[in-house]
């Protein structure tokens, strides 16, 4: 008698699982947001999904299809040379005093790299009006800062560019504006 040839379905499995597990890995590095070291607590990011599902398809300015989405296209990149940088300001009016996570009143964006032409999304900025409100809005655990722009409370999201001084923080270093 002759023996048994061993099943392969064992096999196909464990690669079946593994390929499965390679993939899901790929396509979350992929779809990862950008993030700094001292961040908030990781359950932040279970909101901030809704963020980065409603303004990646912007990515790259070229794509955005400005302004029919509502956002304005500004040729003015603001910086704070000390601090660092905003970039360019896409302002949607009517999400201004949203606190939607995926209705941003502005997109913000940076020059390219020299690998990458053109204007890239960097970060996400809500705006509230300052009516004389006793207590600054927050947002995903974070509160509002006064006195960045005049009359409005603000919040910034670096989920496309890593700030080494916080995801919320106003001001990103990484971020240079051209010279005028």
């Amino acid at each position: 008698m002759f023996p048994r040839p061993l099943s392969s379905r064992p096999l196909r499995g464990a690669v079946k699982t593994a390929v499965a597990v390679a993939t899901a890995a790929a396509f979350a590095l992929t779809a990862a947001p950008a993030h700094a070291a001292s961040d908030p607590d990781p359950a932040v990011w279970t909101t901030l999904s809704k963020t980065y599902q409603a303004t990646s398809k912007y990515g790259y300015e070229a794509f955005a299809g400005i302004p029919s989405p509502g956002y304005q296209r500004s040729d003015d990149c603001v910086a704070n040379p000390p601090e660092g940088g905003m970039g360019y300001h896409y302002v949607n009016q009517e999400n201004i005093d949203s606190l939607d996570p995926a209705k941003p009143a502005a997109l913000l964006y940076a020059d390219g790299s020299d690998f990458v032409e053109g204007r890239q999304l960097v970060a996400v900025e809500w705006m509230v009006k300052d009516t004389g409100q006793t207590t600054a809005p927050t947002l995903f655990g974070q509160t509002f800062q006064k006195g960045l722009l005049p009359g409005y409370f603000t919040l910034h999201a670096w989920i496309y560019k890593p700030n080494p001084k916080g995801l919320f923080a106003p001001w990103n270093p990484e971020v240079v504006c051209p010279k005028a």
